[in-house]
């Protein structure tokens, strides 16, 4: 037997035991139904010899299964170690989960059919972090359940989205583009002179090993509390990363493709436009997705030192102080959402910039 129809068979036989075992499955119909369709699609995909089917049968059998558990917590039923079946349900529909997230990965192409598989299992942690949460009572102050950040982000919108367009679309998008573009640019310097190249990388090492903490404060006091100052610590964050992945790219051109570019009499512009940028490109935009991430935690630690009322560094750093954490992990998921979004958009840049490259290719 295959090591797939064996978790599936394994995924089954969990769940039914998981029915059967006391959890509250009985007195509660709509669970209970949901329970038997989620056992009913894991049948269907380790009997199915039909992708299309297979595909089908497994997404309605997680859904329906993650619908019956969180019906079966919102009633009056049991929690903790006292619903075993509940427990034992969950193990089953998480091996369910692996085995069709393995499945999804190795069928899955470009475009949308590549999302499908991150995007199933980032609801599902969702799901169980709600279940885990819920299940155990876990006390809002420790842990707050994804519906109640949810809720948070509802009712708060009117409070969040003045704080992501202070940190986000003022401090974390000014000092990208600044501290990327003066990179760059100090880069193509560095790689023409050689005397810079040698004595700006050493500097330019010592700059990026200094902590985000030691350069907030100076930062302040020299831009003032606006996004100014957050901004600038941005660009000094994301300065070096883009300056040593820049150079590296210009490098990495083969003698023998600058040869045959002097032997057509290519001149330095032809020679760099043509061939030393498009192979940087690669690395420029490794540069370009590593600070997309660091920008954000750059801006969200420097507001901690100092900012108007506004910020999600400053959201964070006082809600945390009045025990709201629910608004903190709000922030957070904001946060998250955002810095995701932006790492996305500029791999979607990279693809089209770089589609030459081979690890394009199929």
């Amino acid at each position: 037997m295959s090591a797939n129809r064996a978790t599936y068979i394994a995924a089954i036989i969990l769940m039914v035991i998981g029915l059967v075992t006391p959890a509250g499955w009985l007195a509660n119909p709509t669970a209970f139904a949901f329970a038997l369709l989620a056992c009913a699609g894991a049948g269907l995909c380790f009997w199915s010899h039909s992708l299309s089917v297979d595909h089908v049968a497994g997404t309605l059998g997680l859904f329906a299964g993650a619908a019956g558990t969180l019906i079966l917590l919102s009633g009056a039923g049991p929690f903790g170690t006292q619903a075993p079946g509940l427990w034992l349900f969950v193990a089953g529909w998480t091996l369910f989960l692996w085995q069709r997230l393995d499945v999804l990965a190795r069928s899955a192409g470009h475009g949308v059919a590549a999302l499908l598989a991150p995007g199933l299992f980032g609801l599902a942690l969702l799901y169980l972090w709600q279940v885990v949460v819920t299940g155990f009572a876990v006390p809002q102050v420790l842990l707050p359940s994804p519906a109640q950040v949810a809720t948070v982000l509802g009712n708060r919108a009117d409070i969040l989205w003045p704080d992501f367009r202070q940190t986000f679309l003022k401090a974390v998008l000014a000092g990208f583009v600044i501290g990327n573009a003066a990179g760059f640019l100090t880069a193509m310097i560095a790689d023409r002179i050689a005397f810079i190249k040698r004595g700006v990388l050493p500097l330019c090492n010592l700059a990026s090993a200094m902590p985000i903490v030691g350069i907030a404060p100076i930062m302040v006091m020299w831009f003032g509390f606006d996004w100014h100052s957050k901004a600038a610590v941005v660009a000094v964050v994301t300065f070096f990363p883009m300056l040593v992945n820049t150079l590296a790219g210009l490098a990495s051109v083969d003698a023998m493709q600058r040869d045959l570019m002097h032997s057509y009499g290519a001149s330095f512009g032809q020679t760099f436009a043509k061939l030393r940028l498009p192979s940087a490109l690669p690395f420029v935009f490794n540069a370009l997705k590593v600070n997309s991430t660091l920008a954000l935690i750059a801006a969200i630690v420097a507001e901690f030192f100092g900012s108007p009322i506004l910020g999600l560094g400053f959201r964070i750093s006082t809600e945390v102080a009045r025990l709201n954490v629910d608004v903190v992990w709000a922030v957070i998921a904001v946060a998250a959402l955002a810095g995701s979004v932006f790492y996305g958009a500029i791999a979607a840049i990279e693809r089209v910039c770089t589609f030459w490259h081979p690890s394009y290719r199929r």
